[in-house]
Formats: C-alpha cells, structure tokens, sequence
C-alpha cells in the first residue's frame, strides 16, 4: 500500500512539487530541498527529505516557508523517503538523534516500526512549533511534555497496528489538513 499510494501521490503531484521547488528555492536562495539524519527503523539513521523553508543567510524563516510548514506541504518531498523504503505513510514521525534512540525498555518497540509521514501524534501536535514557542523553556517543555507524550501515543500505535487503524489515521490527516 504505501509504495502505489506514494508513487501515485508523487505522479499526480509532480507539477506542486516542482512549482514548491522552484518557490522554495527563489525564497529561501538555495536549493529548495533540505536533507536532515532521523532516526528511523530499528535506529538506523536515515535521511528524510523536506521542502527548505529557512533562508540560508538569515537563518530565519521565510515567507513561504511558514506556509508551507503550516499547511505540511514541506514535508511532501517524504514520499520519495516511502518509495526509498526508508519510512512508511503511517507510522511514529521521524527524530532527531537523541531522543528515539535513547528509548528504554517497552518503548524500544516503536523503533521497529518504520517511520511515517502521520501519526495519531503527529496529527495532536501538528502545531508543535507554536506549543513550543509559547513555552518559557521550550527544550525542558518538548522532553519532559511532549516527547514523552508522543512515545505514549506510539506505543498505543504499535500495540494496535492494522490496516483498518492505518486507514482511520490517514483519513483523519486529509480532514485536518483541508
């Protein structure tokens, strides 16, 4: 399922996606793709694709970048990491280093899922960087709050991994996301 979803996806989008790579690469003055290591499978270190929303000589934000964030369409350019293998449509959203390889115990069971372009976690906190900026220490808010918040989510996931549950997580993604 997640590589002729993904690869019809990439078909049927390719003119946004090369209309976001052209803008994203105009706005922010480079190549309007971003690579960054997650941890995926297992914790092996992959390398998830994004459309670039930071100009690289202000280290800020751009215009555009703060659109596309909002409206997820960044994260778009993931499907190539479906079609890679790397990452799966459903599935615990990707991390950096430090926090899904240092899981202990029973939360060691989300790494054998591969990670997806949305979660029941990712849809909650699909305004993560507006909760975090609200924060006065947003590093402490993220790992004491959040993050072990999501593991609990992930693990609900992965103790009731099914297609049908699959099916009900992308189908509440496309209805907050309209």
């Amino acid at each position: 399922m997640d590589y002729v979803l993904s690869f019809s996806a990439i078909i049927i989008l390719l003119p946004i996606f090369f209309v976001l790579f052209l803008t994203a690469s105009l706005d922010t003055g480079f190549l309007g793709v971003f690579r960054q290591e997650r941890i995926g499978r297992f914790g092996k270190v992959f390398i998830i694709y994004k459309f670039r929303t930071y100009h690289i000589k202000t280290h800020t934000k751009s215009f555009f970048g703060r659109w596309m964030r909002k409206t997820k369409l960044d994260e778009l350019p993931q499907l190539f990491n479906i079609l890679k293998g790397d990452m799966s449509l459903v599935g615990p959203r990707p991390d950096i280093s430090g926090y899904y390889d240092q899981l202990n115990n029973e939360e060691q069971l989300i790494l054998n899922l591969k990670p997806g372009l949305t979660s029941e976690a990712g849809i909650k906190y699909r305004n993560e960087e507006e909760i975090l900026n609200k924060q006065k220490d947003p590093l402490q808010y993220n790992d004491e709050i959040l993050f072990p918040e999501k593991v609990k989510m992930n693990l609900e996931y992965y103790h009731r991994l099914s297609f049908k549950n699959d099916m009900y997580i992308l189908l509440k993604t496309f209805s907050v996301l309209r």
